[in-house]
């Protein structure tokens, strides 16, 4: 007997019940959705439930296991934390919008086969980026096409992927998957929402032109569906573990060269998702435990940043670190809150990084990968200035002009409640490790080695960006990522298209169309033919005074077929009536023969 409900339908149920909640009662029911949802979610016991038949396969709506039950926990409890955080908006597309994207994440987080993980995968791409489009400026229009156009390819890469496995193994059962055609292109799809590079573009294009609550939504989901089906499907390959190295480092260099406090948090999303990457790669119980580990704490503190980062945007009206500073003193709780965040994404102790991120640098180590653990060490270090950086820029640099101040009581709230699970999960991270699907956790974080070692390197980090702080500050202009070489390539194919296949196209149309009308022509008077034969211009006659002057014929040497055309009526009548003549002598003879 089924004694709960998959989450995901909670969520998508719930958004279309939105739109008849007015006034007051309105917020309360934004609250109690995710509130039911998690009392669900514990209620919901391991195995496969809401099984379905379709075709010769079964539709699995809810895989129950350790690893899908704490990604569903953090994924509705930060939902609901971003809905504390957006509660004053009274756009109710936008509300929808936020509930269907956290239900297609839960969706694809339980589904126990691919054709339902691809259906709530393709329905959180077509949400997600409403979240973009409500900030209704052109900028996030655009952001919003490249973001659906980039999910759309992926998706395609996806569901080819699918239907090939399906055809192939006679199952669409979600687990880890064999070398082959298959293989490549569900890697792919999973890649490209788990920004693997080079198909992470459409993240720090996207996400910094979205809402300022939209965002806060963005910055969890999307990103973390992709490692948690890397981890169902591909724990323990190569190329994703070293892929997850390269997204570490990558990130933080161009998360170093932002302006734009959005599109540098951005950035880090790709980095930070490197290490969940890297530890679901190496394949060992430690990675995989320390992927998921950091997927809860990243969600944490990554949601804090872009909660602090959109209230200075509301409150200041200003985004770029060469805009900004002093808020220190006029937004005490968004910079104390940014702080925590800032010092748990970099990793220090006793933050819940510190605790996630050296789990996957210690199996990085542990499966022998000195490139993978060098790469995931220098990312830490650039975290850690890049971070320096935001902080010291956005409310400790010197500005007399700005003018702003503390958000709404629920964004207070909602930073202040993320805030402390941050602390929570860093100080007691054994609450954390209960919940992994890897029991038990054989990782103590706190060994004296280990917090002296990281307390030199940032220390260090920290003399560094001393020493080179103009180095350091934030400057005009844009910097080219590899969208860049997209876009060239879209002119080139635009300009391929246009200027030589249309040109192509239309030659072929002249000529065909040229050939028709000269055989419609003839079939019409066959005598043209022969004139044109005898040495008249005939076909190509179609306007005397044209012909006169290229081919000098005069008047009366030019075909008309004006002028051969006679009255035929008469002609005809005297034809039948010889016919008849002619029959009815024939009749008399034989008779009288």
């Amino acid at each position: 007997m089924i004694k709960s409900v998959p989450p995901a339908f909670l969520f998508i149920f719930g958004a279309l019940l939105i739109p008849f909640f007015k006034g007051k009662l309105k917020p309360w029911y934004l609250l109690a959705v995710p509130v039911i949802a998690f009392v669900d979610l514990l209620s919901m016991q391991t195995g496969t439930n809401w099984v379905y038949p379709f075709l010769n396969y079964e539709l699995i709506f809810a895989k129950v296991d350790r690893l899908s039950i704490v990604v569903g926990y953090i994924f509705i409890l930060i939902g609901f934390l971003a809905i504390l955080y957006s509660i004053h908006v009274r756009e109710n597309g936008q509300q929808i919008a936020a509930f269907l994207y956290v239900g297609s994440s839960l969706g694809v987080i339980f589904a126990g086969d691919y054709f339902s993980l691809f259906a709530f995968w393709e329905i959180m791409a077509m949400s997600g980026v409403f979240l973009i489009w409500y900030r209704r400026e052109k900028e996030s229009l655009d952001a919003g096409f490249r973001y659906l156009l980039m999910h759309l390819l992926g998706g395609g890469a996806l569901l080819i992927g699918i239907l090939i496995h399906a055809f192939s193994k006679g199952s669409i059962s979600v687990g880890p998957l064999e070398e082959g055609w298959a293989f490549w292109f569900i890697l792919i799809g999973f890649g490209l929402n788990t920004a693997f590079i080079p198909l992470h573009t459409w993240l720090p294009d996207g996400y910094p032109e979205g809402t300022v609550t939209g965002s806060v939504f963005l910055s969890v989901y999307t990103t973390k569906t992709g490692v948690y089906v890397l981890a169902r499907c591909f724990p323990g390959v190569d190329f994703v573990a070293y892929m997850g190295g390269v997204m570490a480092i990558y990130g933080v260099v161009f998360a170093l060269l932002q302006n734009d406090t959005r599109r540098l948090l951005s950035y880090h999303i790709v980095s930070q998702v490197g290490y969940m990457v890297a530890g679901v790669g190496t394949g060992i119980a430690l990675g995989v435990n320390g992927g998921i580990a950091h997927v809860f704490n990243h969600i944490l503190y990554k949601s804090l940043l872009f909660m602090c980062m959109g209230s200075v945007l509301a409150m200041a009206g200003k985004r770029k670190l060469t805009e900004l500073g002093g808020l220190a003193r006029k937004m005490p709780l968004t910079c104390l809150t940014c702080l925590v965040a800032s010092l748990s994404i970099s990793g220090v102790p006793p933050f819940n990084g510190f605790v996630s991120k050296g789990m996957v640098i210690s199996a990085a180590a542990e499966v022998r990968k000195p490139i993978l653990e060098l790469l995931l060490t220098l990312a830490s270090v650039g975290t850690f200035l890049s971070f320096t950086k935001l902080c010291y820029f956005t409310f400790f640099a010197k500005n007399e002009t700005i003018q702003a101040e503390e958000p709404p009581w629920n964004m207070q709230l909602a930073m202040g409640v993320t805030a402390f699970l941050c602390i929570l999960y860093g100080v007691y991270p054994q609450a954390l490790f209960n919940l992994l699907p890897g029991q038990p956790v054989s990782y103590h974080p706190y060994t004296a080695s280990h917090v002296v070692g990281v307390l030199q390197l940032f220390l260090w980090g920290g003399v560094l960006f001393m020493l080179l702080r103009q180095v350091f500050a934030p400057h005009e202009g844009t910097v080219l990522d590899l969208d860049y070489f997209y876009r060239m390539c879209c002119r080139g194919i635009a300009w391929l298209a246009s200027a030589v296949m249309n040109k192509f196209r239309q030659d072929i149309q002249t000529y065909f169309s040229r050939t028709v009308g000269n055989l419609t022509r003839l079939s019409r008077n066959p005598m043209v033919l022969l004139e044109r034969l005898s040495g008249y211009p005939g076909l190509e006659a179609t306007g005397i005074s044209d012909t006169k002057r290229h081919h000098g014929w005069s008047r009366d040497q030019i075909y008309n077929e004006n002028r051969y055309r006679k009255s035929m009526g008469l002609g005809v009548l005297i034809a039948i009536l010889m016919l008849f003549i002619y029959g009815l002598i024939y009749v008399l003879q034989s008779r009288l023969g």
